[in-house]
């Protein structure tokens, strides 16, 4: 099936389980497209469903009484769950808005936690995810910690340019913890 390509994909690069498991998880996701400026997860709701970007792109934010912090996009295929609310059955404080259309696939915990049970594989997936979600978020943190804006930026500039390609200015400097005046003036120093 045409839709469930870059997820095969994905786990034959990321996560070489065992093909039976893989092939019925591919098999359970539906697809589901939805529209720019919807939102897929809101605070205090429940991560139920195992959601996978198969294109678009999708932001990720906390937000507050006075403001929203972007603090990831998603922009490439790949998982967008909000690991621990959904394994921890717990509410979300992360946001996530499509910016533009999407396609995503998507299936239940409920047949989640069926397929854990009856494949020893689903465990090394849960754990090498939630490996990778707290280097993630331990380096960007460091990073946001101990960097200038400009160092942030030229590195976005390095590694991500298909962010600054595609994602309107404003949630980038959201991204950078600076103002979109700061930015601008950023990128026109470096320019």
């Amino acid at each position: 099936m045409k839709h469930t390509e870059e997820i095969a994909k994905f786990f034959e690069t990321d996560f070489p389980l065992n093909r039976e498991g893989v092939n019925e998880l591919i098999d359970s996701f539906t697809v589901r497209e939805f529209p720019k400026n919807t939102f897929l997860l809101r605070e205090g709701s429940y991560e139920n469903k195992l959601r996978f970007i198969n294109t678009g792109i999708v932001r990720e934010f906390y937000r507050s009484e006075k403001r929203e912090v972007n603090i990831n996009f998603y922009t490439h295929p790949q998982f967008i769950t909000d690991f621990s609310p959904f394994i921890h059955d717990s509410s979300t404080k992360k946001n996530q808005e499509t910016l533009s259309k999407v396609q995503i696939l998507e299936f239940g915990k409920e047949r989640f936690v069926q397929l854990l049970g009856k494949y020893s594989c689903g465990k090394s997936f849960i754990d090498q995810t939630f490996q990778k979600i707290l280097k993630n978020k331990e380096l960007f943190e460091y990073k946001r910690m101990t960097k200038e804006p400009e160092e942030l930026y030229n590195e976005l500039r390095m590694y991500r340019p298909d962010w600054l390609q595609e994602i309107p200015q404003y949630h980038i400097a959201s991204y950078l913890g600076i103002t979109p005046e700061t930015l601008s003036r950023i990128r026109k120093r470096l320019s």
